[in-house]
């Protein structure tokens, strides 16, 4: 299974002043750096702990149905499903009914359990969801908020040390403990 971005946050978790306030700067001169650092850091937290911050719309693709109706979503939290299309094998969608998609957001991952397949094959799967804490950054657990403003901190005091082809050189221990607990672990 494949997961794309659709629609992404509509804004950080974080706040240009409440980074700035972080970083005990005065002056705007460093805005668009801090605004792109700031982007760079949640895209890094959420790619490894599987997580979406802030609301966003995805669309995970399966190239069949799924064993006994179920999918997991490996980010996380899931907050709703937005829509289920099937293909026919000729191309066709069909689209599922709510009645026949069940979604469990608590599991992590969270789990969609679909009604049994039809009796005409089935070639493909489309699923959109929405994923995140919220709508905005105060929806956001503290503690990953945190990590983003620990990340840009380390990323903008080392930015100068070295070329750009050698970063990120690192990830602070703090931005590690801090999102240890929020990182998916397989076994």
């Amino acid at each position: 299974m494949t997961i794309t971005l659709l629609t992404p946050p509509a804004l950080e978790p974080v706040t240009l002043a409440d980074m700035r306030q972080f970083l005990r700067l005065d002056s705007d001169r460093e805005d668009s750096l801090l605004t792109g650092l700031i982007k760079a850091a949640r895209e890094t937290l959420e790619q490894q702990a599987g997580l979406a911050l802030i609301n966003q719309t995805w669309r995970l693709y399966a190239d069949h149905w799924p064993r006994h109706g179920l999918i997991t979503i490996c980010k996380y939290p899931v907050r709703s499903i937005v829509s289920a299309t099937a293909y026919a094998e000729d191309g066709t969608p069909v689209v599922v009914a709510a009645q026949d998609v069940r979604l469990d957001e608590a599991a992590r991952p969270a789990r969609l359990y679909l009604a049994a397949q039809s009796t005409n094959p089935l070639s493909g799967l489309e699923v959109d969801f929405v994923a995140g804490f919220g709508e905005t950054g105060t929806d956001v657990p503290d503690a990953l908020r945190h990590a983003i403003m620990t990340l840009v901190a380390h990323w903008y005091e080392f930015r100068g040390v070295y070329v750009a082809a050698q970063q990120p050189v690192s990830y602070p221990p703090a931005f590690e403990r801090m999102i240890g607990l929020w990182r998916r672990v397989s076994l």
